[in-house]
């Protein structure tokens, strides 16, 4: 008998790890998980782990006030992570020593996602270079306030931000249901964007 490769999620859907079909992705889903997953193994100061989606919402925020990006560039910076609602956040030191299948699994996941919320399976070179900088600054903040690191190992690691300061975001840890119900409706409202967007052009 061949492995379970899909996960039940409580939406009802059943999600194949292997062969992910769009029609498959909720972002109810999406925003329960990643509201649970834990950033940086959960070794983070705080009552609450800080959450993939709150990151999520961090990352977003920075993208948006570095590059002033369009709807779809934004839903696509929010959705950096999303894939993490399946297989969790695997911290970096872990990726490299897993090496590609993970990426393989990862890659298929965020293609399926993308198309179920009609974004470009793959996300282009240039803005995954922008949503990476946010995300190393946004990581670089939750290094030094939530994780123990010194600031000159952030700045080693991550890059000394520039343009954002601990007051533009939201960095102290929530619940994981506040963190869902932000995700959730920031996703909503960039939604309504895209869609008047749409309308304009």
């Amino acid at each position: 008998m061949s492995a379970r490769a899909w996960q039940r999620m409580l939406s009802g859907r059943r999600l194949d790890l292997l062969d992910p079909s769009p029609l498959d992705v909720e972002l109810c889903d999406i925003a329960h998980g990643l509201a649970r997953v834990a950033r940086w193994n959960g070794q983070t100061e705080g009552d609450h782990a800080f959450s993939v989606a709150q990151h999520s919402l961090v990352v977003e925020e920075i993208f948006r006030r570095q590059y002033n990006g369009t709807p779809d560039e934004c839903q696509m910076a929010l959705l950096h992570d999303a894939p993490e609602y399946v297989i969790g956040d695997m911290i970096s030191p872990f990726k490299a020593v897993v090496g590609g299948g993970y990426k393989v699994v990862e890659k298929r996941l965020e293609g399926a996602i993308h198309i179920r919320f009609g974004l470009p399976a793959a996300t282009p070179a240039e803005l995954k270079a922008k949503i990476k900088k946010a995300d190393q600054i946004a990581a670089y903040f939750e290094a030094t306030v939530l994780a123990g690191f010194s600031l000159v190992e952030a700045r080693k690691f991550f890059g000394q931000p520039r343009g954002i300061t601990r007051d533009m975001i939201l960095i102290d840890p929530l619940p994981a249901i506040e963190a869902q119900k932000l995700f959730a409706e920031r996703f909503e409202a960039i939604e309504v964007l895209r869609t008047n967007a749409r309308v304009a052009s």
